[in-house]
């Protein structure tokens, strides 16, 4: 399949040269440089968030049903500015 992609100028001549010095296309590198990102990608596992939880009495009476601006407010209390 033909497709065009912009490539930055100075990679691309980078690129060319590589190629050149290993004897192989402009092609073969770009491909084999598009498979090693996409097995690298395969092979990561999705993120999972670990389940954690603190002891507590939860939320504190003086913050339910607070707004953001309460929470801002409690944030950066006493920190002049």
């Amino acid at each position: 399949m033909k497709t065009t992609i912009e490539i930055t100028d100075s990679i691309l001549e980078e690129a060319k040269e590589t190629a050149l010095k290993e004897g192989t296309t402009l092609r073969a590198l770009v491909e084999d440089g598009l498979r090693r990102v996409l097995d690298e990608k395969r092979k990561k596992e999705p993120f999972k968030l670990r389940q954690v939880t603190v002891k507590g009495e939860g939320l504190n009476p003086g913050f339910q049903g607070a707004g953001w601006d309460r929470w801002l407010a409690a944030i950066y209390e006493g920190r002049g500015g």
